[in-house]
């Protein structure tokens, strides 16, 4: 995703920029405090980039922003039809938000399927931007319009701009040398430069990236350039838009820094190349294409200055394969991908808990079982990172739970690996890793030392007074083995699956060992240093709210709902799965009610039952979108008042 730097200070300077707007334009100017907008239209008229390019411009500017990319899993679903829609929704404000909205505010609708299929999430009184060269009869009657739904008086109750967008853009576009429906192509560029006008936004960034994306094809950079601009002098002239608006920066919703936009894929990519770098360890990627994890590959496979090797696999099995022999030879190694791909890759995972190797398992959950969903969001990969293999395989899980969380949550991941020798699940889902919102970097001092010591010679003495070198001697404080580098004098040992002895690592079926070794491992995961759990309680509620992963933004806009309209509770989030915090359990007993909101059918729950005996309240959605904040909100005011 491109995206802007920009720091708060910088930004402060171009809330002067609506004062200078009113003072030279003739239209009413007005000032909102957020606003949410949905770009509507087929898969192939360009809706992501268009909310890509809208959402930068907005980082630069220095709103507070989140994100919902929406689209379907085929890769050119039929034009004009429901199931083809692709959206992009952007909420942005002038202080600290967490979600991509409840309502659109604003919908643009680049034909009768997109007005159809969003139609129902609008509020009355929304505006609603549509391309009425796309309400033809045929176009109406594929997705169900008896009548045209701009003339028979459905849209009453909402601000309805109709704007021959297509047509505008041919007629813009007449002095290029391009067909008619190359020049079509460009209509969402029309609706960018329209967009901007209303709301503001700068437009240097999309010039800039239009010129490079299309830099071997100048003819079409300049036709998008030509399309975006008049779309906005379309905006300044027309009398359809009598009014724009403004939405200043959120200048008091972040700490001091330099920020920029981030998608949860790009937070993670960027994490695992700083904890390489962190850990003074090549940076190994073993991964096979799978949404929505696919961009972490795209991402990681351009810094190979950083010495990040990545190696596209054949399948899920050779990926983490691949993954694990790197960890054996001494880098960082990880390996990416979704549920599906978690199934397939599961025996080998069981491999690198018996190795006690470190190794980085990425889990972007999506909808299931099977194939199932796979441009939509779910958590319901949970039991299955903590039990989805054979036999006593313990696994930690880290969960980030926001977009740009995902950095601090791939150091976290790596810490542990790396300190514990164990693979770790880290389950982020399709909601965090295409939304985004703007990320602060951090400096090079704040980030953790993740260096690590190699075995570089004997480590035990025999009764005979033979020093050897044993690969599974503990360390006493982690009980993590030696990570000894093959090729290293004196540190052979074997690998592989079967059984090791304690200690020496030879093979051993011993029924007194394997019971031991089961035992310690289980008691290495369990003694994995994680801090404690951080509950928000300003008013000593009855009632806690208890979430993990994406849930995070619209629980705490929830939560703040509430306690705006007066009521009590308290609210608590959970980044370590596998071992869980040591004051959960007092946490939880210390309220009368525990509800747990997933996107799952209650697997938190189950575990937090089964572990605590704490009769934990499920509140669940599978449907493939993240909860909504009102919500959730009528939801916990139920069981506060229940």
């Amino acid at each position: 995703m491109t995206s802007q730097v920009s720091s708060p200070a910088e930004q402060a300077d171009e809330a002067v920029v609506g004062e200078q707007r009113k003072e030279a334009g003739a239209k009413d100017v007005r000032r909102l405090d957020r606003v949410i907008i949905r770009f509507a239209g087929d898969s192939g008229d360009g809706m992501q980039l268009t909310g890509d390019r809208f959402t930068s411009e907005t980082a630069s500017f220095g709103n507070d922003l989140s994100t919902l990319p929406n689209f379907p899993a085929e890769i050119r679903a039929p034009a004009g039809t429901l199931p083809g829609v692709s959206s992009f929704q952007l909420h942005f404000a002038d202080h600290d938000i967490l979600t991509p909205g409840d309502a659109p505010n604003v919908l643009v609708a680049m034909n009768p399927a997109a007005l159809k299929a969003n139609i129902a999430d609008l509020p009355r009184g929304a505006e609603i931007i549509v391309n009425t060269d796309e309400f033809t009869k045929r176009a109406m009657q594929k997705v169900g319009y008896a009548a045209s739904p701009l003339e028979d008086g459905s849209l009453d109750g909402y601000s309805l701009h109709p704007v021959p967008l297509t047509t505008l853009t041919v007629e813009a576009l007449k002095d290029f040398d391009l067909s008619r429906k190359e020049a079509e192509r460009s209509k969402n560029m029309f609706a960018l430069g329209l967009l901007s006008w209303m709301y503001h936004r700068p437009t240097e960034g999309t010039e800039k990236f239009l010129r490079t994306k299309f830099a071997s094809k100048p003819e079409i950079a300049e036709a998008n350039l030509a399309a975006f601009r008049a779309g906005w002098n379309f905006g300044e002239t027309t009398e359809d838009f009598a009014v724009s608006y403004e939405i200043a920066p959120a200048t008091k919703a972040f700490p001091v820094g330099t920020y920029r936009n981030i998608s949860g894929n790009l937070a993670l990519s960027y994490g695992l190349v700083a904890a390489s770098r962190q850990a003074d360890l090549p940076l190994f990627l073993g991964s096979y294409p799978i949404t929505p994890a696919s961009d972490i590959l795209h991402e990681l496979s351009k810094h190979k200055n950083f010495g990040v090797r990545t190696f596209q696999a054949e399948d899920e099995i050779a990926g983490i394969g691949a993954a694990l022999g790197a960890a054996f030879g001494g880098s960082l190694a990880v390996t990416t991908t979704s549920g599906p791909g978690v199934a397939l890759k599961s025996e080998t995972i069981g491999l690198a808990v018996s190795l006690e190797l470190p190794l980085l398992v990425i889990d972007i959950q999506r909808g299931g079982p099977s194939t199932g969903l796979p441009t939509k969001t779910e958590q319901a990969d949970l039991l299955q990172a903590m039990f989805g293999r054979n036999g006593e395989a313990p696994v930690p899980i880290v969960a980030p739970c926001t977009p740009a969380d995902c950095f601090d949550a791939a150091l976290e991941a790596a810490r542990i690996a790396l300190t514990y020798r164990t693979p770790v699940m880290l389950l982020s889902d399709g909601y965090l890793a295409n939304g985004s919102e703007p990320w602060r970097i951090p400096e090079l001092d704040e980030l953790p030392d993740l260096s690590v010591q190699f075995a570089q010679g004997p480590n035990h003495t025999l009764d005979d007074g033979t020093e050897v070198f044993w690969p599974y001697k503990r360390d006493p404080q982690t009980l993590a083995r030696p990570w000894a580098v093959p090729g290293t004098p004196g540190l052979e040992h074997r690998i592989g699956g079967i059984e090791k002895e304690d200690g020496s690592g030879n093979i051993s079926y011993a029924p007194a060992n394997h019971d031991f070794m089961v035992r310690i491992r289980q008691a290495k995961i369990d003694g994995i240093d994680v801090p404690d759990l951080d509950v928000d309680d300003p008013h000593e509620a009855r009632t806690l709210v208890l979430g993990w992963g994406s849930t995070y933004g619209p629980i705490t806009a929830a939560v703040r709902r509430l306690r705006t309209a007066g009521e009590s509770i308290a609210q608590a989030h959970l980044r370590h799965l596998n071992p869980f915090p040591r004051n959960l359990g007092a946490v939880l007993k210390a309220y009368d009610k525990v509800v747990i909101p997933e996107m799952n059918l209650g697997q938190l729950a189950t575990l937090i039952r089964a572990k605590y005996l704490v009769d934990a309240h499920s509140y669940n959605q599978v449907n493939g979108m993240p909860f909504k904040a009102e919500q959730l909100a009528t939801a916990l005011k139920e069981a506060i008042d229940g």
